[in-house]
C-alpha cells in the first residue's frame, strides 16, 4: 500500500500574531492567513489530489477549503485533527503563563513529553490520536495522495512519530502558517520528501515568518 500524505499547518490567525495559546478555541484566519491559504492553492507542491481531510477548528478548515476550491475537491472535516487541548492556557500569553505556572511551561518547552497542561491534553494523548486518524486515512486511500490541514502540534506528533524521534524533541521541528511537509507511506514504512516549507509564499510574506 502506497499513500502521499501532504501535510499542512493552517493560515496566519490574530492570536498567532499576538502570540497567544490557541489550542482548540476557534480562532478566525487573518486577511495574510487567507492570502496564505491562496497563494498555497495557487502554487501546490503536487499536481493532483484525491481527497482533502481537516480540522473542524475554522482556520484549518478555512485553509483546506482555499486549497479544496482549487482543485474542485471537498473538505472533510474532523474533530480528531483538532490542536493541543491546551486546558487553563487557552488565550493566554507566554508571559501570562509563565508568571502563573513557571514550572508547567518550562517543562512545555525542555520536557514536553513530561507536560502537563491543567485541564487540558498531554502530548501523548495528543500523538495517539492524531496516529489514529492518519491510520484511519491510510486505509482509505490507498494510492493516492491526500491533503491533511491541521495545527502546529499536532503535525509535530505526527512528524516526530514517523521519524521515529521521542516526544522530547517536539519543538526540534518548526511548522510555519502554511508550511508543507509531504510523507509517503509504503509498506508500512514512512520517508519524507519535504519538510517545513514556505516555498509557496512570495518573498514579502516569507520575510515575515
Amino acid at each position: 500500500m502506497m499513500t502521499k500524505l501532504v501535510l499542512v499547518r493552517h493560515g496566519q490567525t490574530e492570536w498567532n500574531v499576538d502570540g497567544k495559546f490557541q489550542g482548540q478555541s476557534n480562532v478566525a484566519l487573518t486577511e495574510e492567513g487567507i492570502r496564505q491559504a491562496r497563494e498555497l492553492a495557487e502554487h501546490f507542491p503536487v499536481k493532483k489530489l484525491d481527497a482533502i481531510y481537516a480540522s473542524d477548528l475554522s482556520r484549518a478548515r478555512v485553509t483546506a477549503e482555499i486549497v479544496g476550491d482549487h482543485f474542485g475537491l471537498p473538505v472533510q472535516v474532523t474533530r480528531e485533527l483538532r490542536e493541543l487541548h491546551f486546558g487553563d492556557w487557552e488565550g493566554l500569553s507566554y508571559d501570562e503563563i509563565v508568571s502563573g505556572w513557571p514550572d508547567a511551561l518550562e517543562n512545555f518547552l525542555q520536557h514536553p513529553d513530561r507536560l502537563r497542561i491543567p485541564h487540558g491534553e498531554s502530548f501523548h494523548q495528543l500523538q495517539e490520536r492524531a496516529m489514529l486518524v492518519i491510520a484511519k486515512i491510510l486505509a482509505a486511500h490507498d494510492d493516492e495522495t491526500v491533503l491533511v490541514v491541521a495545527h502546529g502540534a499536532i503535525l509535530r506528533t505526527i512528524l516526530t512519530a514517523v521519524l521515529h524521534m521521542p516526544l522530547e524533541y517536539l519543538w526540534s521541528i518548526r511548522q510555519f502558517n502554511t508550511a508543507v511537509n509531504i510523507l509517503r507511506y509504503d509498506d508500512g514504512n514512512w520517508t519524507i520528501e519535504l519538510l517545513n516549507s514556505t516555498a509557496h509564499l512570495s518573498r514579502h510574506m516569507r520575510e515575515k515568518i
